[in-house]
């Protein structure tokens, strides 16, 4: 559980909050890499590490294994479809921007669709800081999640930015220390971003998407009952966020960005 909310800020905060989880985010790192081995599980399993990264990060309670697996079920459906949604358009903008860069030297007209393509694999890539992280904490379609996604880049740009920067960092690590570092891979990059992704754009998702939801029915945020209570509470996934509903709310769905 949180320490206390303000005992320490930024990079001195993620250190310790990271340190603290150092050895078992290795261990969901292996976890990871050996549930997206059939690649059509990329979504679920890409699903279930941002749950626990999330929780972690936030100072909540996680099992590693237990919460991965629970996780990696009850998020399938969406993960799947986020995942082969992913692999599609990778693979477009794989063609296009290649194809884009040669007819462009032979002809400056083709520079217009190359910036283009450019700018949207960009935006793109950065929506996932937000998809997979909504997609574990509220109960919105993936279409309004996506939807969410392209405003929250924009909106919470400076965490959007800091967390495209450790992307970009760790890319040219791996690169560069190849071969070394396909060791490395089996046990750090992926949960390592994945933190740094929950850990920076988390509060955004909380701000602008979950917060506006119980402000609206005049209600707490179930997730700060730990500020009010002396007693020690366990941080429930997903009901702090997903109301049961009655029969009358039956569609009712939290507020998101319109």
């Amino acid at each position: 559980m949180p320490r206390t909310p303000y005992e320490k800020k930024g990079v001195f905060k993620f250190i310790e909050v990271y340190g603290r989880r150092m050895w078992q985010l290795m261990g969901l790192n292996l976890i990871y890499l050996i549930s997206i081995i059939p690649i059509v599980t990329f979504g679920p399993a890409t699903a279930a590490m941002t749950k626990v990264c999330r929780n972690w990060s936030q100072e909540r309670n996680a099992f590693l294994w237990a919460d991965y697996k629970e996780a990696f079920r009850k998020n399938f459906k969406q993960g799947f479809i986020m995942g082969l949604i992913d692999i599609v358009v990778a693979a477009g903008f794989s063609v296009a921007i290649p194809s884009y860069s040669e007819w462009a030297k032979q002809t400056d007209m083709m520079y217009i669709p190359l910036v283009i393509s450019l700018a949207c694999c960009i935006v793109f890539f950065m929506m996932h800081f937000y998809i997979y992280l909504m997609i574990v904490s509220t109960n919105l379609s993936l279409g309004k999640i996506i939807k969410n996604a392209f405003f929250l880049v924009s909106l919470g740009i400076k965490s959007s930015l800091w967390t495209l920067i450790v992307w970009i960092a760790m890319a040219f690590f791996v690169v560069a220390a190849f071969p070394a570092s396909l060791f490395v891979v089996f046990f750090w990059p992926f949960t390592f971003i994945c933190f740094v992704n929950c850990f920076n754009c988390y509060p955004v998702i909380r701000k602008f998407v979950i917060q506006p939801y119980y402000d609206q029915r005049g209600e707490e945020n179930p997730e700060f009952d730990y500020l009010r209570n002396d007693e020690e509470a366990l941080f429930e996934d997903m009901g702090a966020y997903e109301p049961k509903e009655t029969k009358k709310e039956k569609k009712k769905k939290p507020k998101t960005i319109s």
